[in-house]
């Protein structure tokens, strides 16, 4: 069993002052302590240098999730970081990121092995697993991220990681789950 790897997409993946940078002087003005507001933002970033490769590599290795936050207050960066996964990581049913991104305010709730993020908010630090803080000094790339979690892949995890599901008692009397 692959073991679970989540990767967050702002300033993991997706390179956000590429999108900053690309605001018009209105833009920047109106939106100046809230761009993550700005509608159409998310659309405007490029990736992280590396973090194409990367992504398709562990991929093969771990079963892979990008989690990330959408502004609650900006509809339009659900929709633009869909399609930004899309575009850069692939569409194709069957894909490393085919139904493979998760938004949510708390990811802390997500069980796995690892987690790369570049901080500690809305519930990173939290994570159960390990927590990879990307762009520091001891995970500054990812080339750097990519050697460690692939010595990391082969292990498999201790029985206390794996998700709550696979630790269910049977089901007594015949009792059937209706879905």
């Amino acid at each position: 069993m692959k073991k679970i790897l989540y990767i967050d997409l702002d300033n993991t993946l997706v390179n956000v002052q590429s999108g900053i940078d690309r605001l018009t002087n209105a833009e920047y003005i109106r939106y100046e302590k809230r761009l993550d507001e700005v509608p159409g933002i998310f659309a405007r970033m490029e990736p992280i240098s590396g973090a194409i490769d990367a992504f398709h590599t562990l991929a093969q290795s771990f079963d892979t999730y990008i989690l990330s936050m959408a502004p609650w207050a900006n509809a339009s960066a659900w929709q633009h970081k869909l399609e930004w996964v899309q575009e850069h990581l692939g569409a194709d049913v069957g894909g490393p990121a085919y139904k493979r991104l998760i938004l949510s305010h708390h990811k802390h709730l997500n069980r796995g092995d690892f987690l790369v993020d570049d901080g500690s908010a809305i519930g990173a630090d939290r994570f159960e697993g390990e927590l990879i803080k990307f762009l520091t000094p001891l995970f500054p790339d990812w080339n750097t991220v990519t050697r460690y979690l692939l010595e990391r892949a082969q292990t498999a995890p201790h029985p206390e990681q794996r998700p709550r599901s696979l630790h269910r008692p049977a089901l007594r009397g015949g009792a059937a789950l209706s879905h």
